[in-house]
């Protein structure tokens, strides 16, 4: 297949956040506004800063890497500013800076949707962490050589386990 060769892509619908799209016999869904997200590898003491969400699409909780929208709220926000913001946030840590580690996408069969990945570099702790009002994350530190027990006994609770963990599970 050449993609220089397909038609141009249809919009079939859209809402706030989602659209979906039609090109040749491909059909696949975005973010609107191209939003793209970031997500964040941070450690703390040794620990890999993890959060635990519930996930709609899944209809179950998730652990997952800290992450968030760049340019949902504020169009100049940038991957590195909007990491930081998430990670106080969600976590309740902040770092001195963020490197950025690669541009990526989780589902290329079926979403546009790319995130960027970036390291964490200088973590602290500044406050407790848990989201905004809308949300309810629970954090996790948990060290490197323990993810893949960790994982497994969340799966047992019945917790979904997110692709970019796939970083810690040595296969």
């Amino acid at each position: 297949m050449n993609l220089d060769e397909l038609p141009p892509a249809q919009l079939m619908w859209e809402g706030k956040f989602v659209r979906a799209f039609k090109r040749d016999k491909w059909e696949y869904a975005s973010r609107t506004r191209d939003i793209r997200a970031v997500v964040i590898l941070a450690e703390y003491e040794g620990k890999v800063i993890l959060v635990e969400q519930p996930r709609v699409p899944p209809d179950c909780r998730c652990i997952e890497l800290p992450a968030g929208l760049v340019g949902d709220h504020d169009p100049n926000a940038t991957p590195e500013t909007t990491a930081i913001q998430e990670l106080e946030e969600e976590t309740g840590f902040t770092a001195e800076r963020v490197e950025r580690l690669g541009d990526f996408y989780a589902s290329p069969g079926m979403l546009s949707e790319g995130f960027t990945l970036v390291r964490a570099h200088c973590v602290r702790r500044i406050g407790e962490g848990g989201g905004d009002d809308s949300e309810d994350i629970l954090v996790h530190l948990v060290p490197r050589a323990e993810i893949p027990n960790f994982i497994e006994q969340k799966r047992a609770e019945g917790i979904g386990v997110d692709v970019k963990l796939l970083l810690f599970l040595n296969f």
